[in-house]
């Protein structure tokens, strides 16, 4: 089997900062893209950062600047740090990977159990 496990989330002052980090764990051959999603009540998921396996990086315009995502290939990591927060980036943040697991030829989704980020005062 193959698990995501995210850590890190937390509450936050705006303006502070908080990094996430993402493991992946089982019986992986190979990761490809890795990313972020955030999502709040009633809303759908929204990409925050993705990363390919080359390190090639994506940002939507709302965290563009303050966000940064990377990874670590030798550890099946990926992490996200978040500086100047903002109320808005609230949200449950999940984790995401394209794993090609060990026999067999394709590669597959997976996602994280989700971890809670609230920017407040």
């Amino acid at each position: 089997q193959v698990k995501l496990v995210e850590s890190g989330g937390g509450l936050v002052q705006p303006g502070g900062s908080l990094r996430l980090s993402c493991a992946a764990s089982g019986s992986i051959l190979s990761i490809g893209d890795m990313a972020w999603y955030r999502q709040t009540p009633g809303n759908e998921r929204e990409l925050v950062a993705s990363i390919s396996n080359g390190g090639g990086t994506n940002y939507p315009d709302s965290v563009k600047g303050r966000f940064t995502i990377s990874r670590d290939n030798a550890k099946n990591t990926a992490s996200l740090q978040m500086n100047r927060m903002k109320p808005e980036d609230t949200a449950v943040y999940y984790c995401k990977a394209g794993i090609q697991r060990y026999g067999s030829p394709y590669v597959n989704e997976y996602w994280g159990q989700g971890t809670q980020v609230t920017v407040a005062s």
